[in-house]
């Protein structure tokens, strides 16, 4: 039997999905504006940044068409698998971590220079650190939701709170099919307790003063396939259920600034060697992305 490949292996592109700039200016397409910046510090997120043209967009449909098979050859290399976190066959969810060990467009989606360039202005011009990826996927018709959540509430095992989370469509998002949802300048609210991501969409409400409440206004992302929005760790956000005719399908790349810490002496991502608390987050699972323009 072929030996599976783990992409993990390999700290740059695979493909030539991407083309990485040679130069400062060729990198300067790919800035954020002080506008956009400033918008991100007041309101905890931007959105609308265009990451992937249409042909690459359907090159990842593609591979995700053949990864969310328990069957594929290189399942065991995902941390997590979820055909259905909710578990209700009305409400169904797709959830899992870890396809860029498999896919080699989804591992070279890391690389993206759209990517790479915005992540770092958003991280304060800091090397870029890839924590972990995601693939979120409601099915037409029955497609479940994602509980209001802080991304870094499910994260203390990593200090300091230097991170930053970027979600890409391979689908159209509307509200009709489920499309993220934030709560402006809920990333000024401070740590608040982790509900679970599919169950009671208003658990997180269990966890917030009357003040929070007041100015929970939850405002949709809608945003066509190949485009991206970025989000603060303690940003507030979820999506509704998806009983529209069309799939909502989306992956996220989650990166921190290095120098990030373990703060725990247990796993990081399932099957991964731990990182003993105290000790800086680094190594073949964590690859170092971006350290700037040289």
């Amino acid at each position: 039997m072929e030996a599976i490949q783990d992409l993990a292996d390999i700290h740059q592109m695979v493909t030539r999905l991407f083309k990485l700039p040679k130069s400062s200016e060729e990198w300067d397409q790919y800035r954020l504006s002080k506008e956009q910046l400033s918008y991100f510090q007041e309101y905890g997120y931007i959105s609308g940044i265009k990451l992937l043209n249409e042909d690459q967009v359907e090159i990842l449909r593609q591979e995700l068409a053949e990864i969310v098979d328990p069957k594929h050859p290189a399942h065991e290399l995902f941390y997590e698998f979820h055909s259905n976190e909710s578990e209700d066959p009305n409400s169904v969810l797709f959830h899992s971590l870890g396809h860029w060990r498999i896919a080699p467009g989804f591992h070279d989606v890391l690389f993206n220079p759209a990517f790479l360039m915005a992540a770092h202005q958003l991280l304060e011009n800091k090397p870029v650190r890839f924590w972990h990826d995601q693939l979120f996927c409601k099915p037409a018709m029955h497609g479940g939701v994602v509980a209001w959540h802080q991304d870094y509430s499910y994260w203390t095992r990593t200090i300091a709170m230097q991170h930053l989370t970027c979600w890409t469509g391979l689908d159209d998002a509307t509200t009709a099919n489920g499309c993220l949802h934030y709560i402006p300048k809920s990333h000024k609210w401070g740590l608040l307790d982790a509900p679970s991501l599919s169950g009671d969409m208003d658990g997180l409400m269990h966890y917030l003063s009357e003040k929070q409440k007041k100015e929970f206004n939850p405002i949709p992302i809608a945003l066509q396939s190949g485009y991206a929005t970025f989000h603060h760790p303690l940003m507030v956000h979820g999506s509704y259920e998806n009983k529209s005719a069309m799939s909502r399908r989306a992956f996220v790349l989650n990166v921190f600034a290095d120098g990030t810490l373990s703060n725990t002496n247990d796993e990081l991502l399932a099957g991964v060697p731990p990182i003993a608390k105290g000790n800086k987050i680094e190594g073949k699972f964590f690859p170092l992305l971006f350290e700037g323009i040289q």
